[in-house]
């Protein structure tokens, strides 16, 4: 049975930091893409920051700089460092898994969801 748990969500002042994380289980970690893609109220779930199995982070303009991403082979995990976070990068955070992905923020590109974790940054 596949599993993604994010964990880390939270209020967080604009300026400050905050890290979330995503452990998995139930398929090949080290064979996939891991992404995190933030939902905002009545706005399109969209990528930040993806590290696929090679190792190859892509990170969207809106947050390079500002966050960043890592996995833990061993634990099998994400984490999605967020720094001088801004109100706007208030949403509820998903932690994603696709599988012969490379470079991708497409949600299109991604097979395995959380439920996610919610961060507000005010």
């Amino acid at each position: 049975q596949v599993q993604l748990v994010e964990s880390g969500g939270g209020l967080v002042e604009p300026g400050g930091s905050l890290r979330l994380s995503c452990t998995t289980s139930g398929f090949a970690f080290g064979n996939f893409a891991l992404a995190w893609f933030p939902q905002a109220p009545g706005k399109e779930r969209e990528g930040v920051a993806s590290v696929d199995n090679i190792g190859i982070i892509r990170y969207a303009d809106s947050v390079k700089g500002r966050f960043t991403i890592s996995k833990d082979d061993f634990e099998n995990a994400v984490h999605l460092q967020m720094d001088s976070p801004k109100p706007d990068d208030t949403a509820t955070y998903y932690c994603a898994a696709g599988s012969w992905v490379v470079g991708s923020l497409r949600r299109a590109d991604y097979d395995y969801w959380g439920q996610g974790t919610q961060v507000t940054v005010s």
